[in-house]
């Protein structure tokens, strides 16, 4: 039964190849419309939106009349002509991108050292930080303000004051799960046991294995933690909104009960700087694979 079984299946696959040509192209147009459907959905899901932001800054809602107004105010940063007054945009993208960089750097300072050592010492350890590093994730905001409000009551008339910058150490707890993942995702590519032994038996300090050996192998996982916890940065809203600070998103929100155009408008800048973020992500671990390909052969 088996090796008549067996015969079927073979003389199946050996006819498989032998089909008309006009049964394979059919089957090959086929194939081509539902990935052009699939394609257009997915286009149409992602930009129908952006588009019609795009005509909502251009297109007055009451007069129907087109004007670039509301770019041009942005850009020359004077929007008195339109009723709005931009002060509050600049504040909230002066916080958001002074935000961006100290959280960044508290970021790297703490995930990185700690998921390098626990990966080399303690897998157990390791699997515990993972756990606490992507809880953030199930945790809605409103939840995390609730419990991040009495201390930051507490930071603002003890320790610190009311700027915005103080709410990089909320951020760093915001942007975690993601760091943690793509760190996580380069140190799981390479060898770091064998890169520290070996740079350890040859006389280096841990600083140079650290900054010398561990570090450069995962500048493309830092980058992408890096430009992640960017983007995170400059789309909240909730944590700055209930704290009472002010970032991008809360000045946009403001900026729309004057003029919603011109809220649109920085809107889709703003997204557009994370596009440009993406991008260049994906230059820069493009250019760095050719780095190393290059090495490679040339120490071959």
């Amino acid at each position: 039964m088996n090796t008549t079984t067996e015969t079927t299946d073979t003389q199946a696959a050996a006819a498989a190849p032998n089909r008309p040509p006009q049964l394979r192209a059919a089957r090959v147009r086929r194939q081509g419309v539902i990935k052009f459907v699939i394609l257009f959905v997915t286009l149409a899901f992602l930009f129908v939106p952006l588009v019609s932001m795009l005509v909502f800054t251009l297109r007055h809602p009451l007069s129907g009349r087109w004007s670039l107004a509301p770019w041009i105010a942005i850009f020359t940063g004077n929007g008195e002509s339109l009723g709005a007054d931009l002060t509050v945009l600049w504040q909230g993208l002066g916080a958001s991108l002074a935000l961006c960089a100290v959280t960044v750097v508290l970021m790297l300072l703490l995930m990185v050292p700690t998921m390098v050592i626990v990966h080399i010492r303690s897998k157990a350890l390791e699997r515990a930080i993972e756990w606490v590093a992507t809880l953030p994730l199930t945790i809605p905001a409103i939840v995390l303000v609730v419990g991040l409000g009495p201390i930051y009551r507490w930071l603002s008339s003890a320790v610190f004051d009311t700027n915005p910058i103080w709410l990089c150490f909320a951020y760093v707890v915001l942007v975690m799960p993601f760091a943690f993942r793509a760190i996580a995702v380069g140190l799981n590519s390479i060898d770091v046991k064998t890169l520290v032994e070996a740079s350890r038996s040859l006389g280096a300090s841990w600083p140079k294995v650290f900054f010398r050996v561990i570090i450069p192998n995962l500048w493309q996982s830092i980058l992408s933690a890096s430009f992640i916890s960017i983007a995170v940065v400059l789309g909240e809203y909730t944590v700055a909104s209930l704290l009472g600070r002010m970032n991008l998103q809360v000045a946009l929100y403001q900026l729309g009960q004057s003029n919603s155009q011109i809220s649109t408008a920085m809107s889709l800048l703003a997204l557009l700087f994370g596009v440009v973020l993406l991008v260049a992500l994906d230059l820069i671990s493009e250019h760095i694979g050719r780095s190393r390909t290059g090495e490679t052969k040339e120490g071959k």
